[in-house]
Formats: C-alpha cells, sequence, structure tokens
C-alpha cells in the first residue's frame, strides 16, 4: 500500500525558511516523479514544484528563485526547501505522486507565514 507522510510545516515569520518532507513507501521509489501542491484557504490545489526520476525541477513562477525541491532515492525522500517565505505562501502543503492509474496524496502539512 503506497503511503506517502509529509512533515515540516508549521509558523514561520515572513523572510525565515522551512524544510518539507516527504517519505515514500509500498513500492513508490526513485523511478517516479514527484511532486509537491498546496492549498490554501478558499483557493484550488496548485502545483509548486516537481522532480523527476531524473532529477529534472520545475517550479511555478511565484516560488522560482526560493523553493529548491529535492530528493534522497535512498530514502525514498523529497524535499522542499523554502526560503524568503512570505504571508502569500500560507497553505496546506501536499505530496503527490502518480503511479498509473492512481494518484496518492500525503495527509499535508501546515505551513502558516506570519507577517
Amino acid at each position: 500500500q503506497v503511503q506517502l507522510v509529509e512533515s515540516g510545516g508549521g509558523l514561520v515569520q515572513a523572510g525565515g525558511s522551512l524544510r518539507l518532507s516527504c517519505a515514500a513507501s509500498g513500492g513508490i521509489g526513485s523511478s517516479y516523479a514527484m511532486r509537491w501542491y498546496r492549498q490554501a484557504p478558499g483557493k484550488q490545489r496548485e502545483l509548486v514544484a516537481a522532480i523527476t526520476s531524473g532529477g529534472s525541477t520545475n517550479y511555478v513562477d511565484s516560488v522560482k528563485g526560493r523553493f529548491t525541491i529535492s530528493r534522497d532515492n535512498a530514502k525514498n525522500t523529497v524535499y522542499l526547501q523554502m526560503n524568503s517565505l512570505k504571508p502569500e505562501d500560507t497553505a496546506v502543503y501536499y505530496c503527490n505522486v502518480i503511479a498509473v492509474p492512481y494518484a496518492y496524496w500525503g495527509q499535508g502539512t501546515q505551513v502558516t507565514v506570519s507577517s
């Protein structure tokens, strides 16, 4: 059974940093692309960052230069390093993997950035 477990969220002041982790189990290894999404209150869930099995990365424009997605294949873990955080980054952050035909989600971790 696939499981994604996020951790690392919390409350931080604007300009601060957090590192989110997503530990994958149940057959999800290095051959899968991994993604981080976020959902703010009253807004749709949006794709924040993605990393392929080969390590290529993509980011939504609003986080480019501030967030970095990475993976440790030995630990089956994906990270999201978030620097220079802004109040508009406040959201629940979710880890995602697609193992066709299914999409799997973690439980989410809350990130709150105070001004």
